[in-house]
C-alpha cells in the first residue's frame, strides 16, 4: 500500500513557491545580461522600456538586436522546455506509480528525435524539422498506446502500456541510428547528431509559436487535474471505488504530457535528466502531495534548465550540448538518491 500523502503547511508552500518565483525572475534577467555579447542591465531594462511602453531611451541597436532576436527567445524556451519535462516527467510518476519514469516512457522523444533526423537528412527547413518531429513524436505515443491497449490483459493494462512503450522507443532508436549511418559524414551527420544532443542555439522568435503553444495546451489539464494523481497513489481499485474513471484519467494526462514532450523535443532536441531528476527534487523541498508538487516542478523545472542553459553558452567558446550537462548533474544526484534509499516517492 501506498503511504500516506501529506504536504509542507499551506503558509510555507506559499511561501517556497513566492520564493521560486522571483528566484526564477532574477536568473531570467541575469540570463538576459550573460554571454559572449555583454548587456547591462541598465541597458536591458532601457531597452525593454522602451520597445513596450515608448519610453525614450539611449542603447545600441546592436544590444536591442542582440536582446531582443537571441536571448529572449532563448530565455523563453528554456523556461516553457524545463517547465513541460518537468511536470511532464512528475505527471508520469504519479500515474504509472514508478520513480524511474521520466518523459520519454511511451516513445515521445524517440519519436520526434527520429523526425526531425530523417527532416534534417532530407535538407528541410527548422520550422519544417519542427513540424514535423512534433508530429513523429505524436504518432510514437499513438502507436504505443494503440498496441499497449490491445495487448493488455486484465490488471496489466499499465505495464503492458510501459513494455510497448519501452519496445517504440527502441525501434525509433534504431530507425534514429539508420539515419545517422546513411547521413553524409560531413554535412549532414554532425548537424543531425549536435540536434539530437539538446541545444537552444537554433530557437528563434519565429519558432516560439510551435513551441508555446503546445506546451500551454498540455500544461493548463494537467495543473488543473493534479489532485487526482494524489487518487491513483492509492492504487486503481480504491481510486475506481471512489468514482475515478483511471483509463481516462491516464488518456488525458499521456495525451497532455506527450503534447509537452514532443514540442519540446521537436523544438530543442532531445535533452535528458529534466523529467526524471527535477520531480524528485521537487518532492524533497514540498513534498509528494500533486497539488503542490506541479506547480513547484514547473518553477524548478524552468529555473534549472536557465541555468544549465546559461552554463551551455558561458562555460567555454563553443556551446556545450544540454544533454550533456543535464546528465552531469542529474546522474549524480539521482545516484545520491538511490545511495540514500529515499522511500515515500508517490
Amino acid at each position: 500500500m501506498p503511504r500516506k500523502i501529506t504536504s509542507k503547511s499551506r503558509n510555507m508552500t506559499g511561501f517556497i513557491i513566492l520564493i521560486m518565483a522571483v528566484a526564477l525572475l532574477v536568473i531570467a534577467i541575469g540570463s538576459l545580461a550573460v554571454g559572449r555579447y555583454a548587456l547591462k542591465l541598465d541597458e536591458i531594462f532601457a531597452i525593454i522600456s522602451n520597445r513596450l511602453f515608448g519610453v525614450p531611451s539611449s542603447y545600441s541597436e546592436a544590444s536591442a538586436t542582440v536582446l531582443i532576436n537571441v536571448r529572449t527567445p532563448r530565455l523563453l524556451a528554456a523556461i516553457f522546455v524545463g517547465a513541460a519535462l518537468s511536470v511532464a516527467g512528475a505527471a508520469y510518476q504519479g500515474l504509472f506509480r514508478n520513480p524511474m519514469v521520466s518523459p520519454d516512457l511511451l516513445g515521445a522523444s524517440a519519436g520526434a528525435g527520429f523526425g526531425a533526423a530523417i527532416s534534417l537528412l532530407l535538407g528541410r527547413s527548422m520550422i519544417e524539422v519542427q513540424i514535423v518531429s512534433f508530429l513523429f513524436g505524436l504518432t510514437a505515443v499513438a502507436i504505443t498506446y494503440a498496441v499497449g491497449s490491445k495487448v493488455s490483459r486484465g490488471d496489466n493494462s499499465t505495464m503492458s502500456l510501459v513494455l510497448t512503450g519501452i519496445v517504440v522507443s527502441s525501434l525509433f532508436q534504431a530507425f534514429i541510428t539508420i539515419i545517422k549511418y546513411v547521413a553524409d559524414p560531413n554535412s549532414k551527420l554532425p548537424t543531425i547528431t549536435y540536434w539530437l544532443m539538446g541545444g537552444l542555439n537554433s530557437i528563434g522568435l519565429e519558432d516560439l509559436p510551435l513551441l508555446v503553444i503546445p506546451i500551454l495546451i498540455g500544461l493548463i489539464p494537467m495543473l488543473l487535474l493534479r489532485y487526482k494523481l494524489n487518487l491513483l497513489a492509492f492504487g486503481d481499485e480504491e481510486a475506481k471505488a471512489i468514482g475515478v474513471d483511471t483509463k481516462k484519467l491516464r488518456l488525458i494526462f499521456v495525451i497532455t504530457a506527450t503534447l509537452v514532450t514532443s514540442a519540446s523535443v521537436a523544438a530543442c532536441g532531445m535533452i535528458g535528466w529534466v523529467g526524471l531528476v527535477i520531480p524528485h527534487l521537487a518532492r524533497m523541498i514540498v513534498g509528494p502531495n500533486y497539488k503542490t508538487l506541479l506547480p513547484v516542478s514547473v518553477l524548478l523545472g524552468a529555473i534549472f534548465l536557465l541555468l544549465i542553459d546559461n552554463v551551455s553558452r558561458c562555460l567555454f567558446s563553443v556551446e556545450i550540448p544540454l544533454s550533456v550537462l543535464t546528465a552531469l548533474f542529474g546522474a549524480p544526484f539521482f545516484l545520491s538518491l538511490l545511495m540514500k534509499g529515499k522511500k515515500g516517492w508517490v
